[in-house]
């Protein structure tokens, strides 16, 4: 697999010459913004939707990107075109830029920094997507809407990792965080569904959780194939009760739970309406997107 970095004006092919300014407040702070992206068969999925949800974010912490929506989509692009590979993870960034050792974004005065890396990503050994996960439910609540509103998806996130670590100390491969409230948001890096009679349940986003863009798609693939869809209010116990568990997002797709909190979700074996979505979501996943080779293995520009 093939790397390729974008350095706030510069192409990179090192690993080691991406370095970024020390006083960068997405470095110091968490002050930016990001959106992983995925290719597939030589073409950048749902680039669009990744871009709108980049500029949302930007507006919600007051960072004005300085190029627009069709020049980032165009670095996009030619970010996986240096790769070489029809297959790639896409990791898109914009910090608040470099400025002082202060908080205040004001002294950020050079402007925002643009990094985007194209390379692999494996997030889970292929055989979990066959045996399915192990997911617990973490102590760790997800932050509030109030104090840091989940649809901005900030460079900020010590709240999932420390859900992560108590994952990881219980032995799972995943964690799932409750709101404040009590109710389920999503995993540590994925948002939750779950399958009972039939009907196909996910959590609505204002209770805390970031619409991600796979999801939107399973939402999209589940109403196409006549599966019921319900966006909904959950607790861990829909999910104990559940017929089916699975996790969505960028890097990791779709993945089975068959395992939820040390006791097995249903027969304990990943289910039939993941199954028919999972191939769907291939299907769809290697059939549109902005391209970036004319033809798998034939880069564009060559």
């Amino acid at each position: 697999m093939g790397l390729s970095i974008y350095l706030n004006g510069r192409w990179i092919d090192r690993r080691e010459d991406a370095v970024v300014p020390l006083h960068d407040h997405g470095f110091l702070y968490g002050d930016g913004i990001f959106e992983g992206i995925r290719g597939y068969a030589g073409r950048v999925f749902r680039l669009d939707d990744h871009l709108r949800r980049l500029y949302d974010s930007a507006r919600g912490i007051h960072l004005e990107i300085p190029i627009s929506s069709d020049e980032m989509k165009k670095l996009v692009v030619e970010s996986c075109r240096r790769t070489g590979d029809a297959d790639l993870y896409v990791r898109l960034i914009v910090s608040r830029g470099s400025g002082d050792l202060g908080i205040d974004p004001r002294k950020c005065t050079g402007g925002p920094g643009i990094y985007i890396i194209a390379g692999a990503i494996q997030l889970y050994p292929p055989e979990k997507y066959q045996q399915g996960l192990k997911v617990v439910t973490v102590p760790t609540r997800r932050n509030r809407p109030d104090a840091l509103p989940a649809q901005i998806k900030s460079l900020n996130y010590l709240n999932n990792i420390l859900g992560k670590m108590e994952a990881n100390r219980l032995g799972a491969d995943e964690g799932l965080m409750l709101n404040a409230e009590g109710y389920l948001t999503e995993a540590t890096a994925d948002n939750v569904f779950a399958v009972r009679d039939g009907i196909l349940s996910t959590p609505s986003p204002h209770f805390g959780l970031l619409n991600g863009i796979t999801r939107q798609v399973v939402l999209e693939l589940a109403t196409n194939m006549d599966i019921p869809v319900r966006e909904v209010g959950m607790v861990v116990q829909d999910l104990v009760c559940a017929d089916e568990v699975f996790l969505t997002g960028t890097g990791a797709e779709l993945i089975p739970v068959v395992d939820l909190d040390g006791a097995p979700v249903a027969d304990g074996r990943p289910g039939p309406v993941f199954a028919r979505l999972l191939e769907a979501f291939r299907a769809t996943t290697r059939s549109e997107g902005e391209p970036y080779m004319d033809t798998v293995g034939e880069i564009q520009g060559t």
